[in-house]
């Protein structure tokens, strides 16, 4: 839960991350945690 919010928060505070940026970090989480439940 708070790994949710922190990204959150990061994500108001630092509009400076490009929304391509984003995605990548997400696909790269998504992936990471796939990895980690397997």
């Amino acid at each position: 839960m708070s790994k949710g919010m922190d990204s959150k928060k990061n994500a108001k505070k630092k509009p400076q991350k490009t929304l391509v940026e984003k995605r990548a970090a997400k696909r790269a989480k998504r992936a990471h945690t796939e990895d980690v439940v397997e």
